[in-house]
């Protein structure tokens, strides 16, 4: 089915790619994941809480970078081929402009796959993996945002103060301010005490303590000793129990047809997301068309093709930038989302015509 010649560029491309991606992935996951250190070095998470949290957002940049790999790799490898006269030899035998490209294109067929898998189901899954995570995160603040001898701002009307935090989620020296009531700031001091989930979210129980409160009508600040007292932090955590999705963690069905109760804001920005997931990949063919339109286009140049690599580079670069904005005019207007599915379009009609029909764009002058 495939040639000797098909399997022989096929190689070269896929291992220069998956080398490009896997450079590309570890130096983004490798900054993307700094963010999340400080929860394992200074709130005690465990290491595999950090490596989840880290590998949920993969898919994230990898529907980006894709694209930009294989890009990559097919300039490597195919400015190479030239630079070793092999693709002069390959043309000399009668292999056309389809041939040559034909082992890239195999290539490129896989990683459409890829990309479409990776935004129709690797992508949302990640995010509500994600987001499911982090929601439990916040829901025991205790271990995650609680430092000793630290003021935390929980928001920005709740302060918490804990001198010292026990093995077992136990609180020691407690000071709360809450100031969620603008016109009845309270404080509390307490021994002891502890965060607990209740039905109707988690709760702060101090033992053994006072609650000082100010009335700012009258000025006058009203004292109450306690022996146990419960403060609703729930607001700060954010409910227990089913929250709505959002875009990014819907799959392709729940974007195109939600579910009813919605307004028409929400409904657009998940007609928008939808389009955006099934536009994204078709960068992988538009920066492919790129990469041959700069390589198998017009004569061969025995001193390199350093210009027209810059080229494609910078082209690749403005098809991306144009990409980006492109959807950011698509969440303002639906109907642009057609451009998302013109510009690649475009580019491949492009890079094609200039392939196979360079004297259309670039016609020579007539010898006399």
């Amino acid at each position: 089915m495939f040639s000797r010649f098909d399997r022989y560029i096929a190689r070269q491309v896929i291992v220069a790619t998956l080398a490009v991606l896997l450079v590309l992935t570890a130096a983004i996951w490798l900054s993307q994941s700094l963010r999340f250190i400080d929860l394992t070095v200074n709130r005690g998470l465990p290491i595999s809480t950090f490596i989840s949290i880290s590998a949920l957002v993969l898919p994230n940049f990898l529907t980006v970078i894709l694209p930009i790999a294989l890009f990559a790799a097919v300039l490597f490898t195919y400015n190479g081929l030239q630079s070793d006269s092999e693709l002069l030899a390959m043309r000399a035998v009668g292999l056309g402009p389809s041939q040559l490209m034909r082992p890239a294109v195999i290539v490129m067929g896989m990683a459409l796959v890829i990309g479409y898998g990776l935004t129709l189901y690797g992508l949302p899954a990640s995010y509500r993996a994600f987001k499911d995570m982090q929601a439990s995160l916040r829901s025991n603040f205790a271990a995650v945002l609680l430092q000793e001898g630290v003021f935390t701002q929980l928001d920005e009307k709740l302060t918490l103060f804990v001198r010292e935090q026990g093995t077992q989620g136990d609180l020691f020296g407690i000071m709360v301010h809450d100031g969620r009531n603008p016109l009845r700031p309270a404080t509390y001091i307490a021994d002891r005490g502890t965060i607990v989930q209740s039905p109707d979210g988690p709760r702060l129980i101090m033992v053994s303590g006072n609650r000082q409160e100010l009335d700012r009508e009258t000025g006058r600040v009203s004292f109450l000793f306690f022996d146990r007292y419960t403060v609703d932090i729930d607001r700060v955590t954010g409910q227990v129990g089913p929250r709505q999705r959002e875009g990014t963690e819907r799959y392709l069905d729940e974007l195109l047809w939600p579910e009813d109760g919605l307004d028409e804001r929400t409904r657009r920005g998940l007609f928008i997301e939808a389009h955006q997931r099934l536009a994204a990949p078709l960068m992988i063919p538009a920066f492919l068309a790129i990469a041959f339109g700069a390589l198998l286009s017009g004569d061969f140049n025995r001193r390199g093709q350093t210009r027209r690599i810059f080229m494609a580079v910078l082209l690749a670069a403005l098809t991306q930038a144009g990409f980006f904005a492109l959807s950011t005019v698509a969440s303002r207007m639906s109907g642009a989302v057609i451009l998302l599915y013109l510009l690649p379009a475009l580019i491949i009609l492009t890079a094609g015509v200039l392939i196979t029909r360079p004297a259309l764009l670039f016609p020579q002058p007539e010898a006399r």
